[in-house]
């Protein structure tokens, strides 16, 4: 069992910055990626980002390609999402994702374990 704490959400104006940590205990060994996902309102979750653990590849959506970085910390078991430039439209619930086996990052069937979830709100 892995289990995620998200930290890090909350309200922001558009063009603003804020950065979401995810943090993994439990069962980590063998670690081979980690991922971020958000679902707004009436949609379903959508990729933004994913990090490979190992030689630290990356992933992301085009929306927010340029924008969005994605970067881990492997000692203490945490992958970040540092976002600037946020618009409206970013404003979602974001979910970090862990997975032990390759595949595409973008899809969310191949994530073996979920956190909570947390606001991401930005105002115009």
């Amino acid at each position: 069992q892995v289990h995620l704490v998200e930290s890090g959400g909350g309200l922001v104006q558009a063009g603003g910055s804020l950065r979401l940590s995810c943090a993994a205990s439990g069962r980590t060994f063998g670690t081979y990626a980690m991922g971020w996902f958000r679902q707004a309102p009436g949609s379903g979750r959508e990729f933004v980002a994913a990090c490979n653990w190992s030689g630290g590849t990356t992933d992301y959506a085009d929306s927010v390609k340029g924008r969005f970085t994605i970067s881990r910390d492997n000692a203490k078991k945490t992958v970040y999402l540092q976002m600037n430039s946020l618009k409206p439209e970013d404003t979602a619930v974001y979910y970090c994702a862990y997975r032990y086996y390759s595949g595409p990052y973008s899809y969310t069937s191949k994530y073996d374990y979920w956190g909570q979830g947390t606001q991401v709100t930005v105002s115009s």
